[in-house]
């Protein structure tokens, strides 16, 4: 019989294995448990918001357009293309990516290829001359483990799950950095803005003490007064270096955001605006979509995911293996026989492994398994909770910040026409200094809190986007 040919016995242990992997195919072939912790999610939000979207309202994941403020597109799309933790978050991806093959390698054989020669001489001036010999040969080794009982399939699984995971951090993290972005960019403009507000005050505290000091001149005021105008314009003057403080630093903080050295942006940012006016037309589903928009909810559903396959596999640890291990090759005396057909030689051998004791290691492997995936269901229920606080959360902020911001409107310039009032009647002298200067001071701690208000009011909405899980896109 030929080498190559398989006779009636081995022909028997292919029906074995053909038996065995038919086997195997039917253990593999069941479904994980892709069950997620039920929470109960309320049909629709507390808070009322608008649900309708213009038509030209941008899409969620670019939801920063919104604003109109091309300085704030212009900085979160660098900070989304430059961020090193995104960079780092995206590394984390072609490292999943990379374990998830190495997984995949194991459902197939491994294959090893072999070469090897040998030869020996005699030494011609012995006093017993031996013959030379010479050997070659040259193979092909496989091994395969079957999976019989789904272990290398879970692992395959644990690691797909993994990959996801990652996936979604990656989202998160956009989410994150674009509402952080947007953050201290709202804040810059918001001391800006203060800052504006104070200058125009001390110009106007800086003609009230001209006057003051000139009618102390004139012997119709005395020192006293000067003293209180000059102690309430250098009170206001005060406030700048904070101001110019929170400026510098939040210019550095969106440099950094997106990668850059400080006063990388500081030609961009150059030019002083106020705070960008939030917009309209949200469309704001119900809170199951809301729960399917935020990739912290997806990674966190794939941790669970992970986490079963990875059990699973601890239980398959338990059950026996079977490893296939075979070889084809040549096997000659002289290099010039390696490829007759007499030096082909195959053989097929079959190993059948079961753990018989292991002092109890494989059973708590798999309760240490099972408690993880429990740990990971419970941080998908807090997740899912977190994600209904923070959008709740920001539709409070909204609505209640938009109350304040009409109100303090309608009180700011209540008390700027009181200071300029006040102003005019006493330079006729029908009032006294100190009502100017307590109609200046309130005037000035009014507009102060107005912008402060508008800028909350524009931060809820960001905050909302984010909880939204607005500012991301799949990236290529």
């Amino acid at each position: 019989m030929h080498p190559l040919q398989l006779g009636p016995r081995l022909s028997r242990r292919g029906l074995l294995i053909t038996v065995l992997l038919a086997f195997a195919h039917v253990a593999v072939g069941e479904t994980l448990d892709r069950t997620t912790p039920t929470t109960a999610i309320p049909p629709a939000w507390r808070e009322s918001y608008s649900t309708t979207a213009t038509a030209a309202s941008p899409s969620l994941a670019t939801w920063w357009e919104s604003f109109h403020d091309p300085t704030l597109t212009a900085l979160v799309t660098a900070a989304l293309a430059g961020n090193p933790d995104l960079q780092t978050a995206l590394s984390r991806i072609a490292e999943s990516r990379a374990r998830r093959q190495t997984e995949r390698a194991g459902l197939w054989p491994s294959l090893t290829a072999k070469l090897a020669g040998a030869g020996t001489e005699t030494n011609p001036r012995g006093p017993a001359p031996s013959v030379g010999t010479e050997s070659y040969s040259a193979s092909v080794d496989a091994t395969w483990e079957l999976d019989l009982f789904g272990r290398r399939r879970h692992s395959v699984a644990a690691a797909e799950a993994d990959l996801a995971q990652t996936t979604e951090q990656f989202h998160s993290a956009q989410v994150a950095l674009a509402a952080e972005v947007a953050t201290y960019y709202v804040t810059l403009r918001s001391a800006e803005a203060q800052r504006t507000v104070v200058l125009e005050s001390l110009a106007a505290q800086a003609d009230t003490l001209q006057l003051v000091r000139w009618r102390e001149q004139a012997g119709a005021a005395s020192a006293l007064g000067t003293q209180q105008t000059l102690s309430t314009l250098e009170q206001a003057r005060a406030t700048l270096p904070a101001l110019e403080q929170t400026i510098a630093q939040t210019r550095h903080e969106l440099a950094r955001l997106a990668g850059r050295t400080p006063g990388a942006f500081d030609s961009l940012l150059s030019t002083p605006a106020t705070v960008p006016p939030v917009a309209a037309g949200l469309a704001l589903g119900i809170p199951a979509e809301t729960l399917r928009q935020r990739p912290d909810v997806r990674a966190a559903e794939q941790a669970i995911l992970a986490a079963h396959a990875r059990m699973r596999v601890a239980e398959a640890r338990q059950l026996p293996s079977f490893t296939l291990s075979g070889s084809i090759g040549v096997d000659a005396l002289r290099a010039g026989r390696l490829f007759t057909p007499d030096a082909v030689f195959a053989n097929l051998l079959g190993n059948l492994a079961a753990p018989l004791f292991s002092g109890g290691s494989l059973r708590a492997a798999v309760a240490a398994q099972r408690e993880q995936e429990t740990q990971a269901r419970l941080a998908y229920q807090s997740t899912v909770l977190d994600a209904l606080r923070d959008v709740e959360n920001a539709l409070i902020a909204i609505a209640r910040t938009d109350e304040a911001l009409a109100m303090v409107h309608r009180a700011a310039t209540a008390a700027r026409d009181a200071a300029d009032l006040s102003a005019l009647e006493f330079q006729a002298g029908q009032v006294d200094l100190l009502v100017v200067l307590d109609a200046q001071r309130t005037w000035l701690s009014l507009e102060k809190q107005r912008v402060s208000t508008a800028a909350d009011h524009t931060l809820a909405h960001v905050r909302l986007y984010r909880a939204l899980g607005g500012g991301w896109a799949p990236h290529s």
